[in-house]
């Protein structure tokens, strides 16, 4: 499960949460509450390890992130704390909109070739000769409020927010689709670490032998999918992702419904 969670988001920058915590929910029997904390310390390990390869491409927009990560992380906060006062249907049906969600924007961008296209118009403009942000307030207030929707996504539902970042900085940048991911990497490794250590300091409970484990294998996923992702046509990649978000969502609406 570990190595599979790794593969996907060396490939997409997104998705690791995705599918560990519906993994360790079905294969482990526990509740999301208890999933959490395991799910964000395998990804944002993984992430970790996404992230410095990513900045050793000069792909990561390092100064995106962090200002991403900053934005992001009272937010997570106050989506663990959210997610604490929610039952478990409730969840599992927030977890399941979002995926769907997820899925169309997935599908659409697809089918219109987004990855292909070069934008001239985007919101927060990326530089083509020094391939850095051109730098405003417009741009910053854009870059921070990715990361706030980004932090509360992670703290609410366990899932390291690249399905936000990836998505958002390709609709309202002119990043590609490589360079959005290694960024939304390395926010998720930032983000993740702080969801971790809030959802701990909450009273959940992180089996240590459990964890340690599964963030290896998460960690060697993704080392592989990086090595892979620039050989891959990445439509491709997102379709089958979405196909996979599509039966992972379908399954938990009729875990919540019945």
């Amino acid at each position: 499960m570990g190595i599979t969670v790794g593969l996907i988001m060396g490939l997409t920058g997104a998705g690791g949460g995705m599918l560990a915590v519906p993994a360790l929910v079905y294969s482990q029997g526990w509740t999301m509450q208890e999933a959490m904390p395991v799910a964000l310390l395998a990804v944002s390990l993984g992430a970790l390890i996404g992230a410095i390869d990513g900045l050793r491409r000069h792909q990561v927009r390092y100064k995106a992130a962090l200002l991403m990560a900053v934005a992001g992380a009272p937010m997570t906060s106050l989506g663990v704390f959210v997610a604490s006062q929610l039952s478990q249907q409730m969840l599992m049906l927030a977890f399941a909109a979002v995926l769907l969600i997820v899925v169309m924007r997935l599908v659409l961008q697809a089918r219109a070739g987004a990855s292909a296209a070069v934008r001239t118009d985007a919101m927060a403009m990326v530089n083509q000769q020094t391939g850095k942000f051109d730098w405003s307030w417009a741009t910053a207030a854009i870059i921070g409020l990715i990361g706030a929707c980004a932090g509360f996504a992670t703290g609410l539902l366990g899932v390291g927010g690249g399905f936000i970042i990836v998505p958002l900085l390709r609709h309202f940048s002119n990043l590609s689709m490589q360079s959005a991911a290694a960024t939304s990497l390395m926010v998720i490794a930032l983000v993740g670490a702080v969801a971790v250590t809030s959802a701990v300091s909450h009273g959940i409970h992180l089996p240590i032998l459990f964890s340690t484990v599964f963030a290896a294998a998460s960690v060697i996923g993704v080392a592989y999918g990086r090595k892979i992702a620039n050989r891959l046509d990445s439509m491709t990649v997102q379709l089958i992702f979405a196909a996979l978000l599509c039966g992972v969502a379908i399954s938990f609406l009729i875990k919540a419904i019945y």
